[in-house]
């Protein structure tokens, strides 16, 4: 058992310096999010899609639930739990990001992706009452549920996460054997 003095191996990697400078990445996704869906509500005639290649539409798309529509049919308690947990987990987020380690660079893409990602749409759901969702993906008659910028955030921070998790982890092992 290590003493008080003997930092743990996890404790052991040193802290990235200001951390929250990744949080430009944010930013970054809630401004392109805002700027395309502007463009879409202004440019596009709601639920007419606009065939870009033939597997890609354009398709104005308002959707008060969260992922895949889900909970869109109730009655509109739904805007305020999602508008809780995007809060919520923003606040979490930032609060992991600053004690995230020197090593540790993807998941400092990764968090503010999510975070950019849960504002944008969280900006939505305060301000309309609903996301607007207008990228629409289709193969043989099927169509995957349309989503916006927000939610690429949200998606490839989410894949940077799980590859973080699974690769930092064995990173950790490596060293950790290496130092026996």
């Amino acid at each position: 058992m290590p003493s008080k003095d003997t930092p743990s191996d996890t404790n052991a990697r040193p802290p990235m310096q200001r951390p929250l400078r990744w949080l430009w990445l944010a930013v970054a996704v809630i401004v392109l999010d805002l700027v395309t869906k502007y463009v879409a509500s202004s440019q596009l005639g709601y639920a007419q899609p606009v065939e870009v290649l033939p597997f890609f539409n354009l398709t104005l798309l308002h959707n008060t639930g969260a992922a895949f529509s889900f909970l869109a049919t109730h009655p509109g308690w739904q805007r305020w739990f999602f508008a809780i947990i995007a809060i919520g987990a923003s606040v979490g987020l930032t609060v992991w990001l600053t004690r995230i380690k020197h090593d540790e660079k993807l998941l400092a893409i990764a968090l503010p992706l999510i975070i950019g990602g849960a504002l944008g749409n969280l900006y939505d759901r305060l301000v309309h009452g609903y996301v607007v969702d207008f990228l629409s993906f289709h193969v043989a008659g099927w169509y995957y549920p349309a989503f916006n910028v927000a939610d690429m955030g949200i998606v490839l921070g989410a894949v940077a996460l799980i590859w973080e998790s699974i690769m930092g982890e064995r990173r950790r092992k490596k060293a950790h054997g290496a130092s026996h």
